[in-house]
């Protein structure tokens, strides 16, 4: 119990830290950053890019249409919202809903750090190419398309344990393709349900494990 005290004192603290940060030119833009949520002991964590309107509006990630697609992709394959912890790369939204720059996501990028080293979930899926990349990049790889990657298991070390990375579309080009939304509905129905099912049945997987 202390331990969980502890971890949501640490959670607390840097949710704070996000919802005042002035590091990059977002903060001038935005209503709202939005930090993320769900349960501290999700073992799924999805990230996805930056906030769009609605997000910036509510301070909730993934709340407009793509959220409810994303929803109903997890509600699709047993999971509700509720059990697993949402959150995106970017914490404020850019203006248009442009792609982010460099520059923001590496002012930006450590409070994902953080969240991970705190949350250490099992599973990471990554909804979309910024997220993607950025994720890859701690497991040695240098992405150029999501569509080399998707719907594939990679394995990210932090901790002395491992966590697998599943990289997808994200949903709000799956509203606007259907061929999209169809790779999108494969990868959770075939690929995240499986390494989710699997969870249950297999112990925790260390470092040492693999040597």
């Amino acid at each position: 119990m202390k331990q969980l005290n502890n971890d949501y004192r640490t959670y607390q603290e840097l949710v704070e830290e996000i919802l005042e940060c002035k590091k990059c030119r977002l903060w001038s833009g935005r209503k709202n950053a939005v930090p993320g949520e769900g349960p501290l002991n999700a073992k799924i964590m999805l990230i996805g890019e930056a906030p769009g309107r609605m997000e910036d509006l509510e301070g909730r990630p993934f709340v407009g249409a793509a959220g409810k697609l994303l929803t109903k992709l997890l509600s699709d394959i047993g999971l509700s919202r509720e059990e697993v912890y949402i959150t995106n790369l970017i914490k404020c939204r850019p203006p248009q809903n442009r792609d982010p720059l460099p520059d923001e996501i590496e002012a930006c990028s450590p409070y994902l750090d953080r969240q991970i080293r705190l949350l250490m979930p099992k599973i990471i899926v990554t909804l979309g190419r910024h997220s993607t990349k950025y994720i890859l990049s701690k497991c040695g790889m240098r992405v150029s398309s999501i569509g080399q990657v998707r719907g594939k298991v990679f394995l990210m070390k932090l901790n002395n344990s491992l966590i697998k990375v599943i990289p997808t579309y994200h949903p709000a080009v799956a509203l606007y393709n259907p061929k999209m939304k169809i790779f999108l509905e494969e990868d959770f129905r075939r690929i995240i349900k499986k390494e989710i099912d699997n969870l249950s049945k297999s112990k925790a997987v260390t470092i040492e494990d693999f040597f």
